[in-house]
């Protein structure tokens, strides 16, 4: 009888909790502190094969022993950082073979999200797509790369959940931190701070006239440019 009653949620209440679920919580000291790791490592300001020192880490980040350890291990779950036998962690590197086939990844999912996405949109999807793409630009004017990065992901989270491409962008969402790195290495080979936001207007141009096969058209164009680029560079 007990059990029974316990299974039994009144809708009123269940709809409090929900609601109260989705309270906006601030940002933890660990989350600025994974953070400012993350970028360190996206920007190159940490490099690949770098040998990351605790101590270091504590005194530059203001933060204890304990918060860089949890970092040092979500960031190593990301692949950006890995653990070396008798010598602690350093800045992962990326190989050619593993740009090859992060790029494969990307033009298979992205174009499906993006054709997808194209036949899903409605104007208040192109508004915050177009209002990401204008800021991005801004921020590769003014030499902010890694806020642009941020907005460049945010733009293709929205692609991806307007297409129902959930399972996908989980996929997505574990390359990130090594994708991340190599948009941001790309942005360092001449022209590509103009031409890659160019190609994501031109998409996005195709997203709005519900132009699903142009729009993967330059999508794949668009990626297959950037991994010539960064295959180059690595």
């Amino acid at each position: 009888m007990l059990l029974s009653q316990s299974r039994h949620i009144p809708t009123k209440s269940y709809g409090a909790v929900k609601q109260m679920l989705k309270v906006e919580r601030p940002k933890t000291l660990k989350f600025n502190a994974l953070e400012s790791l993350r970028d360190a490592i996206t920007s190159d300001t940490l490099k690949p094969g770098e040998r990351l020192v605790e101590r270091s880490l504590c005194d530059s980040m203001g933060v204890s022993r304990t918060v860089v350890r949890e970092c040092i291990r979500h960031l190593e779950s990301e692949r950006l950082i890995v653990g070396v036998p008798n010598a602690g962690f350093m800045v992962a590197t990326i190989t050619k073979e593993e740009v090859k086939e992060i790029y494969e990844i990307r033009i298979m999912l992205e174009c499906a999200a993006i054709y997808s996405c194209a036949l899903n949109a409605d104007s208040k999807t192109i508004k915050k797509l177009r209002s990401l793409c204008q800021k991005l630009t801004k921020n590769l004017q003014k030499g902010d790369v890694l806020q642009a990065l941020k907005l460049t992901t945010e733009f293709y989270k929205i692609i991806f959940n307007t297409g129902g491409k959930n399972v996908s962008w989980d996929l997505v969402e574990r390359l990130n931190g090594r994708i991340s790195r190599l948009r941001a290495l790309t942005l360092s080979s001449a022209g590509r701070q103009s031409k890659g936001p160019e190609n994501l207007a031109n998409i996005l141009e195709a997203i709005e006239q519900k132009d699903a096969e142009r729009a993967k058209k330059i999508s794949a164009q668009h990626l297959t440019e950037a991994a010539e680029i960064a295959y180059k560079l690595i």
